[in-house]
């Protein structure tokens, strides 16, 4: 079993559409291992994107991600992140494949309502970075 982080964006929530994404999270299989309600500081989101801190991105990417409450996950299943990622449907939602969460819930490549981690080592930063008080293990043990 692997685990990921997922996030229920401030737009989503904004939206009310935290259910109905959990629903299709459910669906699909995965184990709802922990979930949190989080509103970023600033601080906080410049810390979480570092990795993109020189991108032409990243101040409204942070500016976006404290501007309200956001749902954070940890998301349980076999191959969970490529599992979750394909759920998600592409960045851009006017891209993304029908019927992906992003498809039919986000509005723009930055207000696309769900985040995910890419890769087994970006998922245990990911994971601490929210939830190191349960101290984190990527094994279907912790």
């Amino acid at each position: 079993m692997e685990r990921t982080l997922a996030i229920i964006k401030p737009d989503a929530v904004a939206a009310r559409q935290v259910g109905a994404i959990l629903q299709r999270i459910e669906l699909a299989g995965f184990t709802l291992r922990w979930m949190r309600l989080v509103k970023l500081s600033r601080h906080d989101a410049e810390g979480f994107y570092a990795v993109h801190r020189t991108k032409p991105f990243f101040d409204s990417l942070v500016t976006f991600m404290s501007s309200g409450p956001a749902v954070v996950l940890v998301l349980e299943s076999a191959d969970a992140i490529r599992k979750w990622r394909a759920l998600m449907g592409a960045t851009d939602p006017a891209i993304a494949e029908a019927g992906s969460i992003r498809r039919d819930f986000g509005s723009s490549i930055e207000h696309n309502a769900t985040h995910g981690s890419d890769a087994v080592d970006t998922a245990a930063f990911e994971v601490d970075y929210f939830f190191s008080d349960l101290e984190y293990s990527n094994s279907a043990e912790g």
